[in-house]
């Protein structure tokens, strides 16, 4: 395990081991860091935040309360997650302090082996799936499907990745189509398309 001398690690976080901490990291107990990880510079990580074994954390990824990652994620630079679906400073007289996050808020989860790409927002309350793909800059507004691949603000679904990262098969925003069978270039993986579902072929 390494941590950064500069960086703040509260009581009741849980490191596991083989994990790297990088410079000026902040994060916030209760929560756990699985093994093999890397969270870099200037990260944060607030309270009740679950990451899983062997993820990669860029530099400026801001996980709020309720963000569950899961084992072998990738999160890129400055990602920011969200958990108050209607935000207010303070109570409607104006008179305090709102608690923060609100009774409103809600956990997202990104499943295992999914990719965050740099500069992405993605809202309360959602799930992006095993292996899929968020697009950089993309502002994430609903659920994303194992395997798929997302862009743009509110992001929309463009083509279908392999576990290699690869995208299989491209399509216009937001209309999957029925495929049958799809193997990818790259890796030689093979799926099967159905009503929108990636269904794998090949045992791992």
């Amino acid at each position: 395990m390494r941590i950064d001398p500069t960086a703040e690690i509260e009581p009741g976080v849980e490191i596991g081991p083989g994990t790297s901490i990088w410079s000026h990291v902040h994060a916030r107990g209760p929560a756990r860091i699985g093994r093999d990880c890397i969270v870099g510079e200037k990260a944060y990580i607030a309270d009740g935040v679950d990451i899983g074994d062997r993820v990669k954390i860029d530099a400026f990824v801001y996980l709020c309360k309720g963000v569950v990652v899961e084992h072998g994620v990738m999160i890129g630079a400055g990602v920011l997650f969200t958990n108050d679906r209607y935000p207010r400073a303070t109570t409607p007289d104006l008179r305090t302090l709102r608690e923060s996050p609100g009774p409103d808020a809600q956990p997202t989860s990104v499943r295992e082996s999914a990719t965050v790409g740099a500069g992405a927002v993605i809202g309360p309350g959602l799930e992006i799936g095993r292996f899929a793909m968020v697009g950089m800059g993309s502002a994430v507004t609903r659920d994303v499907p194992p395997f798929h691949l997302v862009i743009g603000s509110p992001a929309v679904r463009v083509a279908l990745v392999c576990r290699c990262g690869n995208p299989m098969l491209r399509f216009r925003a937001g209309t999957v189509p029925d495929a049958g069978a799809v193997t990818c270039d790259a890796c030689g993986l093979r799926y099967k398309v159905d009503t929108g579902d990636v269904i794998e072929l090949d045992t791992r």
